[in-house]
């Protein structure tokens, strides 16, 4: 199974920008460390040749918060799940299935 972590970070929450390099460095790193090495185990889940896309970003409060994107089996969810939890990371919520899709009008 391929494991992809993309790091999301807010512009809109700008908290000036020397601030804001270290909290992207910070989040790009953790996004390597859980992709490369807190997930690897998954790498040899069924469906071998799935894959599992997952973002991580802040929270208001500065929170490392995470959501799988694509469409995984229930057994998938759970192990990233459990390894997210270990590591102290929210699951994100959201209203919408895609949170990222433009506006009509």
């Amino acid at each position: 199974m391929q494991v992809t972590v993309v790091p999301i970070i807010n512009p809109a929450g700008d908290p000036g920008a020397s601030l804001a390099t270290v909290m992207k460095k910070r989040l790009e790193r953790l996004a390597n460390d859980l992709q490369r090495e807190e997930l690897k185990s998954m790498e040899v889940m069924e469906p071998l040749y799935g894959d599992v896309v997952i973002y991580i970003s802040y929270n208001s409060k500065y929170n490392i918060r995470w959501r799988i994107v694509n469409d995984v089996p229930e057994g998938v969810e759970q192990e990233v799940a459990k390894h997210c939890d270990q590591l102290g990371y929210l699951k994100w919520k959201t209203d919408t299935v895609n949170s990222f899709a433009g506006r009509k009008g």
